[in-house]
């Protein structure tokens, strides 16, 4: 990109640390090709200024205060999908690293990095690429793929469903009783009963927490479909 302000790089920094977002503007600040359009300092207000200034990129803390960086970041990537995240923790944590791709995060790097990588990570996350350090590569790749193995089984199982009986799931992950299910589906409190119970014998689970938790590991919003 150029340095005319029409081709700078936006970024927004949120952070629930002021003298950490007020020693990354500085430094940014004097960047030429980059340009700081906003701060937030916690999860609600990072999406809605996403939302409202559409920056390029975003330095999004993992630990925001009011929702987690996590929940922002997920939701950037759903309202603002030209934003592009780059999610900033404390501490290396490969948990937090695969949560932060899942969620749709295009970068991960900790707080205590040299301000020049955050600089070029900026730069290369607004360029289209992905950075992730490289010594947590192969951890992160080996977890994505037990998730997604997980995600397949999940959808083995619910696959073996009939379609009534994954309406009651969608309804049963949602925390609907007995009760609630048979009346959204205008069906006895007794035929769903029994629904929920070829439920959990054909999702090999015991408990509707369980079941609720093969919808999650599915990842499907709309289990009719499937």
């Amino acid at each position: 990109m150029g340095n005319d302000d029409g081709n700078k790089i936006r970024v927004l920094i949120a952070d629930g640390h002021a003298l950490f977002r007020e020693a990354v503007t500085m430094v940014l600040r004097a960047e030429a090709d980059l340009e700081m359009v906003g701060e937030a300092w916690d999860g609600v207000q990072a999406v809605a200024e996403t939302e409202r200034l559409r920056p390029h990129v975003v330095l999004l803390e993992a630990d925001l205060p009011n929702g987690g960086g996590i929940r922002a970041t997920r939701a950037i990537s759903e309202r603002a999908p030209t934003s592009r995240v780059i999610v900033l923790t404390g501490e290396e944590h490969e948990r937090v690293l695969v949560a932060a791709v899942e969620a749709g995060a295009s970068g991960y790097l900790t707080k205590s990095s040299p301000l020049g990588e955050l600089i070029e990570a900026t730069r290369a996350v607004a360029g289209g690429e992905t950075v992730i350090p490289r010594r947590m590569l192969g951890a992160l790749l080996a977890r994505l793929l037990q998730a997604r193995n997980r995600q397949e089984e999940a959808m083995k199982r619910i696959s073996r469903l009939t379609r009534r009986e994954r309406e009651v799931l969608t309804l049963l992950a949602d925390g609907a009783d007995n009760d609630a299910i048979a009346q959204a589906l205008v069906i006895s409190p007794q035929t769903a009963r029994t629904h929920i119970q070829n439920i959990l014998s054909k999702l090999e689970v015991h408990s509707r927490l369980e079941a609720a938790a093969v919808v999650l590991r599915a990842d499907s919003d709309d289990l009719v479909g499937v």
